[in-house]
C-alpha cells in the first residue's frame, strides 16, 4: 500500500484556490490539473509499504505529541524550475509548528525503519503537473510549452492570497492510482492539541 501524512486544507482555503486554478486552466489544458479535493499540505511521504506495517506506523503516529499549527497559502511556483517546470504549487507558509511537525513525524517514522526524508521540507499544494512527472523524466516540449503559457498568465495577476488556516489535525492517507488520477483515502486521524 502507498502512504502518506499530511495535513487536510479548510473548505474555504480549498474553494479560494479552486476559483484561481480554474481560471488558469485555459492557459495549460494539456498538463494533469489536480482536482481540488486531492489537495492537502504533505509531512512525509511514505511510498510503498506491506499492510503488516500498518498497524506499526499508525502507533508511531500516535506518539506524536505537537501542537496547532498556524499556516498561510499564498503564492505560486514551479518545480524544479520555472524553466523546467514539471509542477505547478500554490505555497504554504507555517509557522514553526508546521516544520517542528513535519520533522517529528519523519523522525518517529524513520525509528522503524522508513527512510528519512533527504530534501528540505518545502510546504505546497500541487495544482497541476506534467504526465512525466510522477517519472522523473524531463518534460515533454509540449508540457514545457503548456507551463510557459502559465507563467506568462501568471504575470497578468497579482500575488494570490488564498488565506490562512489553523491546523489541529493530521491524517494518515493512503494513495490509490487510476486512470482519474490518485484518489486519497484517510486512514488514520491525530489530534494537535
Amino acid at each position: 500500500m502507498r502512504l502518506f501524512v499530511a495535513i487536510d486544507l479548510d473548505n474555504g482555503i480549498r474553494d479560494r484556490v479552486a476559483e484561481f486554478a480554474s481560471g488558469l486552466r485555459r492557459a495549460a489544458p494539456d498538463v494533469r490539473w489536480t482536482l481540488p479535493q486531492s489537495w492537502h499540505i504533505t509531512l512525509k511521504f511514505i511510498g510503498e509499504v506491506a499492510p503488516d506495517r500498518l498497524s506499526k506506523i499508525k502507533e508511531q503516529l500516535e506518539k506524536i505529541n505537537s501542537g496547532p499549527t498556524d499556516t498561510r497559502v499564498r503564492g505560486t511556483g514551479f518545480f524544479p524550475t520555472a524553466r523546467s517546470a514539471r509542477v505547478f504549487w500554490a505555497g504554504v507558509q507555517g509557522d514553526s509548528a508546521l516544520a517542528a511537525l513535519a520533522e517529528a513525524v519523519d523522525r518517529s517514522l524513520g525509528s522503524i525503519g522508513i527512510p528519512f526524508e533527504e530534501r528540505p521540507f518545502t510546504p505546497h499544494l500541487t495544482l497541476a503537473r506534467s504526465a512525466s512527472a510522477s517519472r522523473g523524466t524531463e518534460p515533454s516540449a509540449s508540457a514545457k510549452q503548456q507551463f510557459a503559457k502559465l507563467q506568462k498568465q501568471l504575470e497578468k495577476v497579482p500575488e494570490p492570497d488564498f488565506g490562512t488556516m489553523t491546523a489541529r489535525e493530521f491524517f494518515l492517507y493512503q494513495s490509490k492510482t487510476s486512470p482519474k488520477g490518485a484518489e486519497y483515502t484517510k486512514l488514520a486521524r491525530y489530534e494537535l492539541k
